[in-house]
């Protein structure tokens, strides 16, 4: 190559400090506190960069893990997240088999989140749910994607972008356990070359892509968290649709606040049709919470909804021993994410601040209780049901 190598690779690594020094953009930039989970959250998104920016090229995609409990940055824990690049001007086929889960999403783009410094606009470009296209739950099947349609096919087949760069799956499960995941391959149907071996200037290219990524990624993310604070402040609901997320489905955020002695109460009407919906808790810096050995969030599959037809959770630090607990995982500050997909109506919840001493106060008269036992049976179910679903 003709520019020298350095004898170190700290040096290629230097743009890492720009996600440290987003923590101006952060809720208490000089907490101590803070600043660790930062570097923390800098080190989930180094290590998903890789994948990123070496695994797989579009030319020859393979499956890579996008969002989980690993690589985080605010994953649905209903969501196994995977992700190939691929390019708008060749022929792919994705098969195997459909799975059980309760949605399976295909969405295309441009370009993928901390890949750039100012997003392309639009960026989004198509949308598939196979339940819409009559591919049933269990089934093997075959899809073509392509910018146009092959001559003389009939199959499946979705259309996407000539300027398409990524493709993301979402295999959405209700029922962790009871449901089955799919097994899907992506292969190119173009002709294309071997896949070659990266050249030195290449691979040093990449890799300082990778360090740039964890502060695009927070540059993105504490905007949008902070939006929604800026907007309505802490414990209030801002509902949203994104572009680029799925069309289908309104977003209910919130900045959440209290104390240790206190409780919030999240209440909301459910829609009468409501083929799906959930809610989660994030941290600070918009990192899902540890869900699998946390009970942060849950849906409409596990909720339990009142008497009164309403759903009530409880987020505290300690148990309270009411159906729906959404355990913070120690923070008293963060985000919270509920999801309307498809439903007929989207109710905008509402969040109260309470004593945790007067929690029932504030709740149906006949709101269960739920002792250490069931909480127990309940969270072991939930780790057993996390771990057997392939999140990497």
């Amino acid at each position: 190559m003709s520019t020298p190598i350095e004898p170190a690779i700290l040096p290629y690594l230097a743009d890492l400090e720009g996600a440290v020094a987003n923590l101006q953009n952060t809720w208490q930039p000089n907490d101590p506190a803070y600043i660790a989970d930062v570097y923390r959250q800098t080190m989930t998104s180094l290590s998903y960069s890789y994948f990123a920016y070496f695994h797989a090229t579009p030319e020859h995609p393979d499956w890579g893990p996008l969002w989980n409990p690993v690589y985080t940055l605010q994953p649905n824990p209903d969501d196994i997240y995977v992700m190939t690049p691929i390019r708008g001007d060749l022929v792919y086929r994705l098969a195997g088999n459909r799975g059980t889960c309760k949605i399976l999403s295909i969405t295309t783009q441009k370009a993928q989140s901390g890949s750039y410094d100012e997003p392309p606009r639009p960026n989004a470009h198509a949308e598939l749910d196979t339940n819409d296209i009559g591919i049933g739950l269990g089934e093997d099947f075959e899809l073509i994607i392509s910018a146009e349609r092959p001559e003389g096919h009939t199959g499946h087949w979705m259309q996407i972008h000539p300027e398409a760069g990524y493709m993301y799956l979402r295999y959405r499960s209700y029922d962790w356990i009871g449901e089955i995941d799919p097994q899907l391959s992506i292969e190119c149907l173009s002709p294309v070359p071997p896949k070659p071996q990266l050249a030195p200037e290449e691979i040093l290219r990449r890799i300082g892509e990778m360090a740039k990524f964890p502060a695009r990624k927070t540059r993105l993310y504490y905007q949008m968290q902070n939006a929604v604070k800026d907007s309505v402040g802490w414990n209030v609901f801002e509902p949203v649709r994104y572009a680029g997320a799925l069309v289908k489905q309104t977003y209910w955020p919130a900045c959440f606040q209290f104390d240790a002695d206190e409780a919030l109460i999240i209440e909301t009407d459910l829609p009468e049709t409501r083929p799906y919906w959930n809610v989660q808790l994030n941290d600070p810096y918009f990192n899902a919470l540890e869900y699998v050995y946390r009970l942060s969030s849950t849906n409409g599959h596990f909720a339990k909804v009142s008497s009164d037809g309403k759903f009530r959770a409880v987020i505290s630090l300690e148990d309270p021993g009411v159906p729906n607990w959404l355990d913070p995982a120690g923070y008293t500050e963060g985000g919270i994410y509920g999801r309307w997909y498809e439903c007929d109506t989207e109710p905008t919840p509402t969040l109260k601040r309470v004593k945790l001493s007067e929690l029932r106060d504030h709740l149906p008269a006949d709101t269960p209780v739920v002792s250490r036992e069931e909480r127990a049976e309940e969270l072991q179910a939930r780790v057993r049901a996390c771990q057997r679903r392939r999140r990497w």
